[in-house]
């Protein structure tokens, strides 16, 4: 009888502080949306970032697919952003609302710290903190899934709080249907939140069996409600059936299709590249324990491990959801380090890696916040002074915060940022009528999609995707929207035939002979597998770009000098970008343009079989080719004792052809 009385005394005492936690929690959950709201929207970038935003912005836009797994949430909800918000360019309406999906993110933070410690100056430091951080902020102001991500993360930590301060078997088992919904639904954006979902999953059903109030029947319901998260995937199977999007991606009409785009083995399943040989799991662990500090700062990082040391007194409330919280943390970081497979030695590949960072920040800002009420907590045991030591909680809070929004402010304002913008722009600004761009990569691929499709720009011009024509979707799905575009098979492969499919496949040379009433442009580069294109064409320089000219027609420098000087408006400092970004990748593509025509000529002086007078003229041209002498560069270097270098050994990285005094002769 004691017994029972003891629980029904705990219940009610968790009632009673329920009571008030929840309307603080949520006062200042709506605050903490509000002022980051405010912030974010202030900074949004006015057009397309780079990256994937491009293209999840154009799926939106055309109701297409989006790259595996196909992010069906994110793209039904940015679809309707982009038809509700009245204001700026498709691409700033997207930018806006995965704004306030960080905005969200964050108020769901704060609630989560707050019911679990009561402190509101640990709420707003777990939510300041993260969403101020730069990576947080960063991809919280651009067209991209992370924010939504984020956003699941705090619910779902939201929602696991919630559970584990209900009274009774009811709120539980209505807590935890709603959970079950928002795990399914969750999967529908970012895959890899699955890792803290299988955590999550197993607490629950353990504690529910705890208390003896699962059976057969209330699992077979939290299942049908998981499984009603998933239904945007119907979208999938629906919008590639339709087929009317002149912009998507693989064919999920049958079983198979839809299996390999939701599993990703266009990309790897479990990986973030098919292809890539990655840097070992210890460099990746250490690197994003390197990040974490400089992304929350030591303090943070101490204070989670606070919140942890504190688990150690048995008074302490809720400890079960701290060493959750830290096992998933755990866990994801072990799992991430072991599968992202690309060698974040280089730049650009480190900023790929670092975006999924994001997750676990969210979990340790959660358990900093946590970890200064614990501080504060035992510091007013010892010294018993609570008003003094609320002030300092206060007072250390906005501090963090405000040093975080100080430090990174500047960077993560993008209010002017057109460089993406501008790329696309001076691309097809520079195309003839009627062009066909074969593109390659997602710089180009991706901007110039949106710029296209989305803001209607060129619509002459025809994209076809290299990488997707090889694809066996690619071209009876997308062939009819290319009407200006004829294609001598079915699939590319530089191998011609019969596939046992019956597909008919053709490869590049056979479509530019097909193509000849139309110039062909490569941006940026040309596919490698397919040399056939060499029998009777050439790759003359285009800017960023190449054309593929038939070899008949005779390279004249004076004309080709006169037709590219001028091809692109670009006015942005060279190495003012981040190396990780990609604005940097653009403004190094825009630059190496100027000099590209230069090094085209003087490539063709060392190699071409042509009279001595003719070498001496193409070096002249070389030489004298105006972007080569407005960036005041040396051509022609002789290093003591080195022949002359090829140009050419130079065309990717222009940058290192300056003149050192102390070694040149």
């Amino acid at each position: 009888m004691g017994l029972h009385g003891d629980s029904r005394d705990l219940s009610r005492g968790r009632t009673a502080r329920a009571g008030p936690r929840r309307s603080g929690g949520l006062r200042g959950g709506a605050a903490v949306f509000a002022a980051v709201a405010a912030v974010f929207t202030l900074t949004l970038p006015p057009s397309v970032p780079g990256g994937d935003s491009g293209e999840l912005v154009t799926a939106a836009y055309e109701l297409g697919v989006a790259h595996p797994p196909g992010y069906p949430l994110f793209t039904l909800v940015a679809k309707l952003a982009i038809v509700l918000f009245p204001i700026g360019s498709v691409a700033y309406r997207v930018n806006l609302l995965c704004g306030l999906f960080g905005a969200v993110a964050a108020s769901l933070l704060f609630f989560t710290v707050f019911r679990l410690s009561g402190s509101y100056a640990g709420g707003i430091l777990a939510a300041g903190v993260f969403s101020f951080s730069h990576l947080t902020w960063q991809w919280s102001t651009a067209a991209e899934v992370f924010s939504l991500n984020n956003l699941f993360v705090g619910l779902l930590m939201a929602l696991t709080v919630r559970f584990e301060e209900a009274a009774t078997a009811k709120e539980r088992s209505k807590i935890a249907k709603i959970g079950a919904f928002c795990c399914g639904l969750s999967l529908c954006n970012q895959h890899t939140i699955v890792l803290y979902v299988l955590c999550i999953i197993p607490w629950i059903l353990f504690r529910l069996l705890k208390q003896k109030e699962l059976s057969l029947g209330s699992l077979l319901k939290l299942s049908l409600y998981f499984s009603a998260g998933l239904l945007p995937y119907l979208y999938l199977p629906i919008s590639s059936y339709l087929n009317q999007a002149r912009w998507t991606w693989g064919d999920q009409t049958t079983l198979l299709g839809f299996l390999t785009h939701f599993l990703r083995e266009e990309y790897g399943t479990f990986s973030l590249a098919k292809s890539e040989t990655g840097s070992s799991m210890s460099e990746i662990l250490h690197s994003q324990v390197t990040n974490m500090r400089t992304e929350l700062s030591f303090n943070i990082q101490v204070l989670a491990v606070w919140a942890n040391i504190c688990l150690a007194r048995k008074d302490r409330p809720n400890p079960s959801l701290v060493w959750l919280f830290t096992g998933m943390f755990c866990i994801y970081s072990l799992f991430f380090a072991w599968r992202a497979n690309l060698d974040i030695s280089k730049p650009l590949f480190m900023g790929v890696v670092e975006r999924f960072w994001m997750q676990s920040n969210a979990v340790v800002a959660v358990l900093a916040g946590v970890g200064l009420s614990a501080l504060v907590s035992e510091s007013n045991r010892v010294l018993n002074n609570s008003i003094g030591l609320q002030c300092l909680e206060w007072l250390s809070a906005m501090i963090l915060v405000t040093y975080q929004i100080y430090s990174n402010y500047r960077i993560c304002d993008q209010r002017t940022n057109y460089v993406i913008d501008k790329f696309a722009k001076n691309l097809l600004a520079s195309m003839p009528q009627d062009a066909i761009i074969l593109l390659r990569g997602d710089l180009p691929g991706n901007s110039l999609r949106y710029m296209h499709y989305c803001e209607g720009l060129r619509p002459d011009i025809s994209l076809v995707d290299q990488e997707m024509m090889t694809y066996e979707w690619y071209l009876p799905k997308m062939a009819k929207h290319l009407p200006g575009v004829n294609f001598p098979g079915d699939r590319w492969n530089p191998v011609e035939g019969i596939l046992p499919s019956g597909m008919v496949t053709f490869n590049l040379y056979h479509f530019l002979e097909i193509n000849k009433q139309k110039e062909t442009f490569v941006c940026i580069g040309i596919h490698e597998g397919d040399p056939t294109w060499k029998k009777n064409y050439s790759l003359w320089p285009w800017g960023s770009c190449d054309k593929l000219v038939p070899s008949e027609i005779v390279f004249n420098p004076d004309e080709w000098i006169k037709l590219t000087r001028n091809i692109y408006n670009w006015t942005e400092e060279y190495g003012r970008f981040d190396p990780s970004s990609w604005e940097s990748v653009a403004n190094e593509e825009m630059w190496q343009a100027r000099m590209k025509t230069a090094f085209f000529i003087f490539n063709l002086a060392e190699t071409a079989n042509v009279p001595s007078n003719v070498k001496t003229q193409l070096y002249t041209h070389a030489y004298n080719h105006p972007p080569y002498q407005s960036i005041s560069l040396r051509i022609f270097v002789f290093f003591a004792d080195s022949p002359l270098p090829s140009m050419m050994s130079f065309s990717r990285d222009w940058s290192l052809l300056i003149t050192c005094p102390k070694n040149v002769r």
